[in-house]
């Protein structure tokens, strides 16, 4: 029996599942989510003094940095990264032997995923104080205990309990928020709720649409037939009006031609040419797809999706944000059985143009990324989530260029334009067609701004030891502006330090003093204000 039990522990920790040495834990500070928030969040409260539990279920912190996303800055946003998420852009790129250029608008880091994730890594070994939990995550039902307004401790699903002053919600999920009762939404709200214009359903979408004319009908020209796959039942409806799609996801498709770290793609067991009908008609209608190209170091893509016709499943993805985890990860797993299918289709099937099929062949999965998934990213991009309704809520006001107000009290700043997905797919006047998608990156309505600490945090009445820096209190359409990978980082910094001010001055998050705040956040080499000439380096990045 004992040498049963060796082998079992053994093989558990090969296999990388976390086994507790202890049924409780007890630190300063939880952190749930080892996103790009979660691990900054972390470092800073470590380097604060702090004691910290970080809990990250896919086992590989770092969020979409290490899970295939690459081309994170944009617009000139280099120019407000600072703290620790400096720290991680010059450091990967001193891997390359080369240095970073914040200054330089059109610069970015073409970072590998499994470069990020050393790196990360490191980092985090550097804290003393910082302890890792792996591929576990909290307990669904009962998972949060609260006395009062304040949470006690968390229940994990492998029966840890971890006990803690403050949590901190640093998932996109927002799993921890919603089980402590925060109030959320996961919805476009609607133009009215919250007087904005870009809110709700699109009736008219131009940016990225279908230019061709694509029939979505199982037998063509016969709507009794049904719909082919990827597009769904449902009329437009009104400009503005509330809907529950939300923005698609993707997986960030991380490639290689290296025939020394390729592994081909093979074809998916439960793989149906027919669930790929609408790119052959497009293709057959003249259309041309996305496609690969070496955009990071060593010849790797980070192949993303927001075109007309792509990986994005637009409309697939509604029941995610409140959903179960059943739910949860059936979506995911959907997701990635869909995009592996795509790419074997892309390269093999006949019903794919020659053109296509090349641009596409040669392309596979690099054996050094991604080792324990089968060289897959482990993460699926939820570009939204549940958002916190606090008493402050950043919406399409904070981001708009006419908006004179100033922020008295910014933890980070937002450098990015409302950046919203399509939603749906859909069957208008007979054709198939994309609903959801506003776009003002290359505009002048929209300017950096700064966010709010007020927007970190939960209503007093609902929780008095909780943060979160990556499910914010914010409209959809704010949202959109938030959601990128180095704001993510500076925003997880600049929690870790409330939450470790908090538990030094004996207070509620809430009742930090900014003034306070605002020192420990400089002194820790963060910028919380904007340049004077950040319309001149928008302008020379667009």
């Amino acid at each position: 029996m004992k040498y049963y039990l060796v082998i079992t522990l053994c093989l558990c920790c090969c296999m990388g599942f976390s086994k507790p040495d202890q049924d409780i834990i007890t630190k300063d500070i939880c952190i749930l989510g080892g996103s790009e928030a979660g691990f900054t969040a972390a470092i800073q409260a470590a380097r604060l003094g702090k004691s910290v539990v970080l809990i990250e279920p896919t086992g590989h912190p770092g969020g979409m940095v290490v899970e295939g996303l690459g081309k994170d800055i944009r617009f000139g946003s280099a120019r407000v990264i600072g703290g620790i998420a400096r720290e991680f852009y010059i450091k990967v790129e001193q891997h390359y032997c080369l240095e970073a250029d914040f200054e330089d608008p059109s610069w970015y880091s073409k970072y590998e995923p499994f470069v990020a994730e050393r790196t990360i890594e490191a980092m985090l070994a550097k804290e003393k104080n910082i302890q890792i939990i792996r591929k576990t995550r909290i307990q669904e039902k009962n998972g949060i205990k609260k006395d009062g307004k304040k949470i006690t401790k968390i229940i994990l699903e492998n029966g840890l309990e971890i006990k803690a002053q403050v949590f901190i919600d640093a998932s996109i999920e927002g799993h921890l928020i919603h089980f402590a009762g925060i109030t959320t939404e996961t919805i476009r709200e609607g133009n009215a709720k919250y007087t904005e214009t870009l809110n709700g359903i699109q009736e008219r979408n131009t940016f990225r649409q279908f230019q061709i004319k694509v029939d979505p009908y199982l037998i063509e020209g016969d709507p009794s037939s049904g719909l082919i796959e990827t597009v769904q039942p449902g009329v437009l409806g009104t400009h503005g009006d509330a809907s529950k799609f939300i923005q698609g996801f993707c997986y960030r498709m991380c490639l290689t031609k290296d025939p020394e770290n390729l592994i081909p793609i093979e074809k998916p067991e439960n793989y149906n040419s027919d669930t790929y009908e609408i790119y052959k008609r497009y293709l057959k209608k003249g259309g041309t797809l996305f496609a690969p190209y070496p955009n990071r170091h060593n010849g790797k893509t980070d192949v993303g999706s927001w075109h007309d016709l792509s990986a994005n499943l637009y409309g697939k993805n509604w029941k995610y944000p409140s959903g179960d985890y059943k739910t949860q990860d059936s979506i995911v797993q959907y997701h990635r059985d869909f995009t592996l299918g795509l790419i074997w289709f892309l390269q093999n099937d006949p019903g794919v143009d020659t053109v296509t099929r090349e641009k596409w062949q040669g392309w596979g999965l690099p054996k050094d990324e991604f080792l324990d998934n089968g060289h897959w990213p482990r993460r699926l991009y939820i570009r939204s989530a549940r958002r916190m309704v606090s008493d402050y809520v950043i919406t399409e006001y904070d981001t708009h260029i006419n908006n004179r107000d100033t922020i008295s009290d910014p933890v980070a700043i937002a450098w990015w334009p409302p950046d919203m997905h399509h939603a749906r797919r859909i069957v208008k006047d007979g054709y198939v067609y994309n609903e959801g998608f506003t776009h003002v990156g290359g505009s002048k309505s929209w300017k950096p701004f700064g966010i709010s600490f007020k927007a970190t945090v939960p209503k007093k009445s609902e929780c008095t030891n909780l943060l979160t820096p990556t499910c914010l209190s914010s409209s959809y359409v704010g949202y959109g502006s938030i959601r990128i990978v180095p704001t993510f980082m500076v925003l997880g910094q600049s929690t870790g330090a409330i939450a470790s001010l908090a538990i030094d001055k004996k207070m509620d998050v809430q009742d930090v003093p900014y003034g306070l705040l605002q020192e420990v956040l400089k002194a820790h080499h963060q910028i919380l204000e904007i340049p004077e000439s950040w319309l001149e380096i928008i302008s020379s990045n667009n």
